[in-house]
């Protein structure tokens, strides 16, 4: 599907070299073909291929789990989403997106309000942020499968026009040679007439 999985493969390559140069870096793919390719050269520590079998909330929900509970209990300290964001069927743009830690947006506006929150501030962060980031990486994971089949539409579309390109080529060469054939033909018959006179 044209540059889709080499734009993904280059965007991590260049993470691994520049931002994350020196560093242990760990992935866990989402696709086959990044798994075959960064398994060569880091250490790969989940192939989630699968999940785009059934792509439902509930089974990416259990990888954004997984993530979560690596970035908890200390596993690693940052953790980063690479993925096409669809744009349209001939345009994705490749995004590197903080999954964990979370980073809070600064307000310019100096305003000091009062919130009252029910049920507590705890109670809402617990379940808020979970889910947050369930959406967070379902919204990518969609965004990658939309942009794969924009990919693999305009690939399959450029195709077609080579190939209708070709036999249109091929069709004007074998007009060309039956005709210069059938006149061939022609002038022998033509000239052994001629010959009879």
């Amino acid at each position: 599907c044209g540059g889709f999985n080499s734009n993904i493969i280059k965007r991590s390559n260049y993470l691994l070299d520049t931002v994350y140069a020196g560093k242990q870096v760990d992935f866990v793919c989402i696709g086959k073909k990044a798994n075959d390719i960064l398994v060569k050269r880091s250490t790969v520590i989940a192939n989630k291929s699968e999940v785009y079998d059934d792509l439902t909330f509930d089974n990416v929900a259990e990888i954004a789990e997984m993530l979560m509970e690596k970035f908890v209990d200390g596993s690693y300290d940052k953790i980063e989403l690479v993925y096409n964001k669809f744009k349209n069927a001939a345009t994705q743009i490749i995004m590197t997106e903080q999954f964990l830690p979370i980073v809070s947006q600064e307000s310019d506006a100096d305003v000091n309000l009062d919130y009252v929150f029910e049920p507590s501030k705890e109670e809402i962060v617990e379940t808020l942020i979970p889910k947050s980031l369930k959406t967070q990486l379902y919204k990518a994971v969609r965004d990658s499968f939309a942009s794969e089949h924009g990919a693999r539409m305009t690939a399959m579309h450029k195709a077609t026009d080579n190939a209708t390109e070709l036999r249109d080529a091929l069709k004007l060469t074998y007009n060309k040679a039956r005709q210069a054939a059938i006149t061939n033909e022609i002038l022998e018959i033509v000239g052994g007439a001629e010959a009879l006179k």
